[in-house]
């Protein structure tokens, strides 16, 4: 029996070693998942930092084909610092009626639990844009849309949200987004706008400037990080978001994480390579925004070609990725349940009773 199973895990090893090999030119990011990735051997000969290179090679090529579409104050925090914030981005005599209409809007909503957070999230989809126009007259501007493009290194339309982190639910578990990571090897967008303040202790957006470039410091923690085995390190920074200690930040030459309290009607945009957080909040609470995601292959070398970019298309996409995902629940999980209708600022009290 020992030397059957030994054999049906040889042939399995055969018929996906294609699969893995073709993941290397992709964003596969496991160390867990992907024994080629997460090899010791090819690490050590410095594959994972040689797609760490191409990738960031790739992702400058890029941006400097989108810069001139950027304003140059944008484009330069965005460079020097890895993510810009940008307040009163909807002008401050709009902001209040477009705040109260989103807080108002009544849509099917999905929740996650990480810890004692619950993080709620309604998709931004053509019901929620025809109720509330200047939401898609804010999402389609010009100036942002190519701020989008830029932090993305990508003509691409992230995907939209609107989302409530509801902190301290419930139990005594860590919020695994506490912890300084960054969310792959490579560069992708995230982007917040937030529609209430956030103070520095009610879990603010926290980032280490600096920390998207790879420095020759970085690019050594890069090949240090790969070396381990995997299953011998903790669960997320091998599934490919490597958590970031101080000691590591020291050894980059980087600076301490800064949390970012903000006023409402503030816009924070990202590049989620770099070392980022959610702050700590030491009081239950719920922070409230528009939340933005775009992440594509590294190694594309257009700007383009997303189809699921083409209107039409690009606004339900979220509910498309939602009902896929629960018909492929057993094979892939499906974290994200189904709470029934609700509003950004539902305290979750039936939360079990759509």
């Amino acid at each position: 029996m020992a030397s059957t199973g030994k054999m049906k895990q040889k042939i399995g090893t055969v018929l996906l070693a294609p699969l893995w090999a073709l993941q290397l030119l992709t964003g596969a990011k496991s160390f867990l998942d992907n024994p080629l990735i997460g090899s010791q051997r090819l690490n050590a000969r410095g594959l994972h930092v040689g797609r760490v290179k191409l990738a960031a090679g790739m992702a400058a090529w890029r941006r400097r084909r989108l810069a001139s579409k950027v304003r140059p104050d944008w484009r330069e925090a965005f460079d020097r610092d890895g993510f810009v914030a940008i307040h009163d981005v909807v002008p401050p005599a709009q902001f209040p009626a477009l705040r109260e209409a989103m807080l108002a809007y009544r849509a099917p909503a999905r929740e996650m639990r990480q810890g004692d957070a619950i993080t709620r999230r309604m998709a931004i989809d053509p019901a929620m844009l025809a109720a509330i126009p200047a939401l898609r007259g804010l999402l389609e501007r010009r100036d942002i849309t190519a701020l989008f493009h830029y932090v993305a290194s990508f003509r691409t339309t992230p995907l939209h949200y609107v989302q409530t982190i509801v902190s301290h639910f419930e139990g005594n578990e860590p919020d695994p987004q506490e912890t300084l990571h960054a969310d792959s090897f490579h560069s992708s967008l995230k982007a917040w706008l937030f529609l209430n303040p956030v103070a520095e202790d009610e879990g603010p957006f926290t980032y280490v400037r600096g920390s998207h470039r790879f420095t020759p410091e970085r690019l050594a923690w890069e090949h240090r990080r790969s070396l381990p085995e995997p299953r011998t390190i903790d669960r997320l920074s091998a599934r490919g978001s490597p958590r970031v200690s101080a000691d590591d930040l020291a050894a980059m030459k980087l600076g301490a994480a800064e949390a970012l309290a903000v006023p409402g009607n503030t816009l924070v945009v990202a590049d989620t390579l770099g070392f980022h957080a959610r702050g700590l909040s030491v009081r239950p609470g719920e922070r409230v925004e528009i939340w933005s995601y775009a992440r594509r292959n590294p190694f594309l070398p257009w700007l383009g070609g997303d189809l699921l970019s083409l209107p039409g298309i690009a606004e339900r996409r979220v509910n498309w990725l939602w009902a896929l995902r629960d018909r492929l629940e057993k094979r892939i999980g499906q974290p994200w349940r189904p709470v029934g209708t609700r509003t950004a600022m539902d305290d979750g009290a039936d939360r079990d009773q759509p």
